[in-house]
């Protein structure tokens, strides 16, 4: 049969094979759950494909209270330019704001998320290969996905903008911050210690976390540096591969030429650590 005639018949009988042919495409306001918070955007590479498509998943900041997943929109085509070939997820989450919707909900649903994309890999083709970086709370909800619950994705590695690892430690560290984590918790560490101890990424270092990095401000006035400071430190006594790049003037959060810089660190640390 002339292959002309193969390739119509094929395309007919819908069995043209697709495998790697795939174009770019966004994917906005995708639905995990019933909440309205409940939703993802999905930026898919071209050309992808099930076997060997990473992704990089994000998770804003703003105090488990606020934020949107619109506030990492200008990190999407910098990080590309970086990682072509790789898919990015951009979640939204509940916010601590009533009692129905308290810490752990906002670790919950990024649970979520991760369990809808993971069983929607075949769908967008997208490997199990997945790096977790967050800003602030949304750093916090990375590092606790990743030490925590390395299931059902055993990540890559995990990227901590400037995050808290201690609930307990930053509880004490001023009482604007105590009184902060206690809205979110509805309790204080003294009334349950627990909650507190389970919602701390830095309880759940071990010498199976994955590679981590972490960028923090030497003058944040929210977060201290010593945050970050003790999860590179425990990591490393435990083999883990751990950088901290402390950027000695910045408070919480910076852009311009530092933010570039950022990317292009997180570039380096990804290339050296992971295969």
């Amino acid at each position: 049969m002339h292959m002309m005639s193969i390739l119509a018949s094929l395309l007919l009988l819908g069995t043209y094979p697709t495998h790697g042919s795939e174009e770019a495409k966004q994917l906005m306001n995708i639905s995990y759950g019933a909440d309205p918070r409940q939703k993802m955007d999905i930026y898919l590479p071209a050309g992808r494909s099930a076997a060997t498509t990473r992704v990089i998943f994000l998770i804003h900041g703003g105090g488990w209270n606020g934020g949107d997943k619109a506030d990492f929109s200008a990190y999407i085509q910098p990080l590309q330019t970086r990682f072509p070939g790789y898919a990015f997820v951009n979640i939204n989450y509940r916010w601590a704001v009533n009692e129905k919707t308290l810490f752990p909900a906002q670790e919950n649903d990024v649970q979520a998320a991760v369990n809808f994309l993971y069983q929607q890999r075949q769908t967008y083709q997208l490997s199990d290969q997945w790096i977790f970086l967050g800003a602030s709370a949304g750093a916090h909800l990375a590092m606790l996905q990743a030490y925590k619950h390395p299931q059902p994705v055993k990540p890559l590695a995990v990227i901590s903008f400037f995050g808290p690892a201690d609930l307990t430690v930053m509880y004490n560290s001023h009482p604007l911050v105590g009184m902060a984590l206690q809205r979110i918790t509805g309790t204080k560490p003294t009334a349950n210690p627990q909650l507190y101890a389970q919602s701390s990424p830095y309880q759940f270092l071990s010498t199976t976390s994955p590679a981590t990095l972490l960028l923090h401000g030497g003058a944040d006035p929210l977060v201290p540096s010593s945050q970050s400071a003790m999860v590179r430190d425990k990591l490393q006594a435990l083999g883990v591969a751990s950088e901290l790049v402390l950027y000695a003037n910045a408070g919480h959060g910076w852009r311009g030429a530092t933010l570039t810089d950022s990317f292009d660190k997180i570039a380096a640390f990804l290339q050296k650590n992971i295969p």
